[in-house]
């Protein structure tokens, strides 16, 4: 299974403080079945913007330590960028990382709004022929009060990513309600721990995918998947219809 989202290096944002921590993640990483993880440090956040050559730095040794303890877990190195007025430009020029080297690009709105300029962005990176992944969107207060402006995001040529932690319930039961009806409304593609560490913000990645079970929506468990997959290989993911699932009157799944 692959991981796309997972904040794994120390000392480079809000993830793990130590060395010790990221393997400590890599080690849960292996219980909870995972073979691939694409490494996502914040970028261009107000509070987390390390350098990229510390990135770069923090990714190898990682890479190399986790080699030599006999850690099989597959690692590439990615970013969850927030996005700003020069998002375009920092992923044309290579400055910001895409997810694994891929063509998709990991994004992260604000928590409770979606700037006036996301739309122009999610088109300027569509024009560098490179595919934006909106990271949980079923955690920004503006999709959750109107999930027609993530379809809106959709619409112009995005995917989205649900968190495991937000179907598990870490986030509580509101969250995950809301989680459920956008999956339900084929209005995410992938999915992704965000694990940050073992305590309060964990990988959670096999209890999500058991709630999906549980609630019988073994499609959803299988596209995402496969869409992680597709990413971590560059391929291309699958798409459903947003509001095909069960009803004609979808929206009033909201």
């Amino acid at each position: 299974m692959v991981d796309i989202h997972a904040h794994i290096l120390y000392g480079v944002d809000d993830g793990p403080a130590t060395l010790e921590e990221s393997l400590g993640l890599l080690y849960q990483a292996e219980k909870e079945g995972l073979t691939d993880i694409i490494v996502t440090p914040h970028g261009y956040h107000p509070q987390f913007n390390v350098q990229r050559e510390i990135v770069l730095e923090r990714f190898n040794e990682i890479q190399e330590l986790a080699k030599d303890r006999g850690i099989s877990i597959n690692l590439k190195l990615g970013q969850e960028i927030r996005i700003g007025e020069s998002t375009i430009q920092q992923v044309e020029s290579g400055e910001a990382f895409t997810l694994g080297s891929s063509k998709y690009v990991l994004l992260e709105l604000p928590s409770s709004s979606i700037p006036a300029y996301t739309v122009p962005i999610i088109q300027g990176i569509l024009s560098l022929n490179k595919v934006p992944v909106i990271a949980h969107p079923e955690r920004n207060k503006a999709i959750a009060e109107n999930p027609g402006r993530l379809l809106k995001l959709i619409n112009h040529g995005a995917i989205a990513q649900v968190t495991a932690g937000s179907l598990a319930g870490h986030f509580g039961k509101k969250v995950q309600k809301q989680s459920l009806q956008l999956v339900d409304c084929n209005l995410v593609h992938t999915y992704g721990s965000d694990v940050h560490n073992l305590k309060t913000r964990p990988f959670l990645f096999d209890v999500g995918l058991s709630y999906l079970e549980k609630h019988k929506r073994l499609n959803a468990v299988d596209i995402f998947l496969e869409n992680n997959a597709r990413i971590m290989e560059n391929g291309e993911v699958i798409m459903l219809e947003p509001g095909s699932p069960s009803t004609k009157n979808w929206w009033s799944l909201f």
